[in-house]
């Protein structure tokens, strides 16, 4: 299998452990030094697979149902680029936001890169104002 392809493996089970909630399974697939960076959440600080696996347990006690779905892959080199889709409700607080009840379907973009069979780092964004509109936080833009 080349590396490319193995890359985007690596990927597809990294959306597959999150979306099932199996933490055990993201370990074995993120490095013990993961790190996520985020314009949308600049508080959000991820610098290991622990604070990875805390802020994903967060997450899906906000979005109970939540989901990833990708929608493109491509691999070149180390790096993984993606365009999913992510959905979910939203049952817990938010930062500041309380809970809206509201449903959520947001398109998003990044790029994984690999080191020795193992996520290192994860970039990504989205429309974090139409999200938050979507979840009736903010007025619609527009």
């Amino acid at each position: 299998m080349a590396d490319t392809d193995r890359h985007k493996d690596l990927v597809r089970r990294f959306v597959e452990a999150a979306n099932t909630r199996d933490y055990g399974a993201l370990r074995k697939v993120i490095a013990p030094d993961f790190e996520r960076h985020c314009p949308a959440t600049p508080d959000v600080v991820v610098s290991s697979a622990e604070d990875f696996v805390a802020f994903q347990e967060r997450e899906a006690a906000t979005f109970p149902d939540n989901r990833v779905q990708l929608d493109a892959l491509v691999a070149e080199g180390d790096r993984v680029a993606f365009w999913g889709t992510y959905t979910g409700t939203q049952h817990g607080p938010m930062g500041p936001f309380a809970p809206s009840g509201r449903r959520l379907s947001c398109e998003f973009a990044g790029m994984f890169r690999v080191k020795d069979d193992r996520l290192v780092q994860l970039r990504l964004t989205w429309d974090n104002v139409g999200a938050l509109a979507q979840l009736g936080h903010l007025a619609p833009p527009g």
